[in-house]
């Protein structure tokens, strides 16, 4: 997983703050070696990288795996999936008309949750009879 897609916002993210190590704020020029844990922030969440290994020249993306180990919680990525599902539900003003896909993705979690509720309330029903 590439982290940032170029250095610009990759200096943009450690000047607000979004980069952390060990629970304080860098810089974009600060060095980094063997064994740093790092703390990225993407809302809503927050990935935790460990250094494998540093390297003088820049690298590809397909590389980065190489010199980089993921240590962010699989809650997080929980966190990440209910945040896409929600989004349906909760649209944000001034982001237009949902999509043909979207509208799809609406329809088809009002009818699971529709249907969920609808199964529930008569299976309690049947049990006070």
């Amino acid at each position: 997983m590439r982290v940032f897609k170029t250095r610009t916002i990759a200096t943009d993210a450690c000047k607000k703050g979004r980069v952390t190590m060990g629970g304080a704020p860098v810089k974009p020029s600060r060095p980094i070696k063997e064994g740093d844990i790092i703390d990225v922030k993407k809302p809503p969440i927050t990935y935790t990288f460990r250094v494998k290994a540093t390297t003088q020249n820049r690298l590809g993306a397909k590389l980065v795996p190489d010199y980089l180990e993921n240590l962010t919680p699989q809650s997080q990525y929980d966190l990440l999936e209910m945040t896409k599902i929600s989004g349906f539900v909760d649209r944000r003003k001034g982001l237009g008309r949902p999509t043909k896909r979207e509208g799809r993705e609406m329809s088809r979690f009002k009818e699971d949750t529709y249907a969920d509720t609808y199964f529930l309330d008569w299976e309690d029903d049947d049990e006070d009879e």
